[in-house]
């Protein structure tokens, strides 16, 4: 699909099924992330070990988890990479709000966007973050969560809210400090 002139952006999901360089490219982008993630303040306590088995089960890490994940190209080379995985249930905040917790049993967290730096500007973190969407609501989700870091993160959480994701309660233990919580309800 074109994008601004001559840039061609293409999005795919990972599967079991995928060639092995396709996955490689994934990996290598998910601990981009890791590395940009840790050179953050406040994000002494992020596990890049985790990470690093994450993206070693690649597409598997996700796939188990309910989820999946998607790698973009753009002009032929590897540009960006988003997951998400099911929303384990009863994970909101206030567990006797009915609402939230009727919304969590059938929601996805939106997991890792990256998009590398020479290509951002050409809507490859829309692009992955809208195929996201667009997959929960033909899997009748109800809503996606996410955390950010508006401080490091600033260009993704504006994104993320001219998408339509609105804050909301903490729904996890993410040591990392100075995020924001999102939902955005399908």
């Amino acid at each position: 699909m074109p994008v601004a002139g001559s840039n061609s952006i293409a999005v795919g999901e990972l599967n079991l099924a995928s060639h092995p360089a396709l996955i490689a490219q994934a990996r290598t982008l998910l601990l981009e992330y890791g590395r940009f993630v840790i050179a953050q303040p406040g994000a002494s306590r992020f596990c890049f070990g985790s990470l690093e088995k994450e993206a070693e089960r690649l597409p598997m890490s996700y796939l188990e988890q309910g989820g999946g994940c998607l790698i973009a190209h753009a002009n032929d080379k590897p540009a960006g990479f988003v997951a998400w995985r099911a929303l384990p249930e009863n994970t909101t905040s206030d567990a006797s709000d009915a609402a939230a917790a009727s919304i969590s049993s059938v929601a996805w967290e939106l997991k890792r966007l990256w998009v590398r730096p020479q290509a951002r500007g050409l809507a490859v973190g829309r692009m992955l973050t809208e195929t996201v969407l667009d997959r929960a609501r033909k899997d009748g989700c109800r809503a996606i969560y996410l955390d950010t870091a508006p401080q490091s993160m600033g260009h993704a959480h504006r994104l993320y809210l001219a998408l339509g994701f609105v804050p909301c309660d903490k729904y996890n233990e993410n040591p990392v400090e100075g995020l924001a919580y999102l939902i955005k309800r399908l």
